[in-house]
């Protein structure tokens, strides 16, 4: 536990203010293509959440059609709940290795818009537990936070252990 600048505790070290309150909310969204088995595509989402909260985010899908017909799922979930929201943020940033903290931490004015910190995790890295940041074919994950100053989302990120 941290004290502030007037001595009281508090668990955040930026402005007094908890993480949980200055987390809105994450978004993630993925794709399963005809190739891919559904649920080894559900199987990289929960792996990352926190294992005694997986029941609680609701993993929403839709089926859609390819270019060519084929079958594509989409999957989505939102989640709001302060305590999950900071446990899935504190999992991914205990889970990316020092060489990807130091390349977010280098593209997160790019990966910043109006507040929203932009993710993609690679999602054959996520099915088998680990934390990759990739391009092709991703995880997609939207970090709402209350403020849109940069040195703000950073000082967050910093505190949840996604930087270095």
């Amino acid at each position: 536990m941290l004290k502030n600048i007037c001595g009281r505790h508090i668990k955040s070290n930026v402005c007094g203010t908890s993480v949980r309150k200055r987390v809105i909310s994450i978004e993630i969204s993925l794709f399963a293509h005809a190739t891919e088995a559904p649920e080894k595509i559900e199987r990289a989402f929960q792996n990352l959440l926190p294992s005694n909260r997986v029941e609680e985010v609701v993993l929403r899908k839709r089926t859609l059609k390819g270019e060519y017909g084929n079958p594509i799922i989409y999957y989505k979930a939102k989640i709001t709940k302060p305590e999950i929201t900071e446990a899935v943020l504190r999992k991914i940033g205990h889970n990316l290795s020092q060489y990807e903290k130091e390349l977010l931490d280098r593209e997160l004015k790019r990966r910043l818009e109006k507040g929203s910190l932009y993710l993609r995790l690679d999602k054959q890295a996520a099915y088998l537990g680990k934390y990759k940041l990739c391009n092709a074919d991703p995880i997609h994950l939207r970090i709402r936070f209350r403020t849109s100053k940069i040195d703000s989302i950073r000082d967050i990120c910093k505190e949840l252990g996604m930087l270095p």
